[in-house]
């Protein structure tokens, strides 16, 4: 068999592996970033060609929507950019889950970007990870390990830590 059947062969045989419609999916807590650190950032990945999807308009409101969990696997890279308040939004750690599966599943790269939070706060859910948990012990008792993993797997990858004045 040629390298070229051979390539073309397991090219088709790989129905799982989906179509890469954006460059970058950005992920961020609106109410902390969305009109300023990550809108700038949005606005210079898309002035440098990057295809790049922000969630501005899909399935608003706590859960994920399908298509948005759609767009993430189409997505070659993500890029989290974790605030303050970024755990207290369900949404938000349900969109980091299905990124580190993707991650992990699909061979997405993720890049954490930490905006005036420590990347220790993120990875040991300190701090106001730490508040955030605590409000959810009662009722989100089956996701927690889940968005618990999330939040360490994606705070131990290599990324940006912006402090303040920077």
């Amino acid at each position: 068999m040629s390298s070229t059947s051979y390539f073309t062969a397991s090219s088709s045989s790989t129905p799982s592996s989906p179509q890469r419609i954006h460059d970058v999916f950005l992920s961020f807590r609106g109410e902390d970033t969305g009109f300023t650190f990550t809108d700038h950032l949005y606005k210079a990945l898309v002035g440098r060609g990057i295809r790049t999807f922000r969630d501005g308009k899909i399935g608003r409101g706590e859960g994920v929507a399908p298509e948005l969990l759609k767009v993430i696997e189409e997505s070659r890279y993500s890029v989290i950019v974790f605030s303050e308040n970024y755990a207290h939004s369900r949404r938000c750690l349900d969109e980091l889950v299905k990124t580190m599966e993707c991650q992990k599943d699909l061979g997405q790269a993720v890049i954490p970007i930490f905006y005036h939070v420590d990347p220790s706060n993120v990875r040991k859910q300190r701090g106001s990870f730490g508040e955030a948990f605590a409000g959810y012990e009662e009722n989100w008792k089956d996701k927690i390990p889940r968005w618990r993993t999330a939040l360490t797997g994606a705070a131990n990858l290599p990324g940006w830590h912006l402090r303040h004045g920077q």
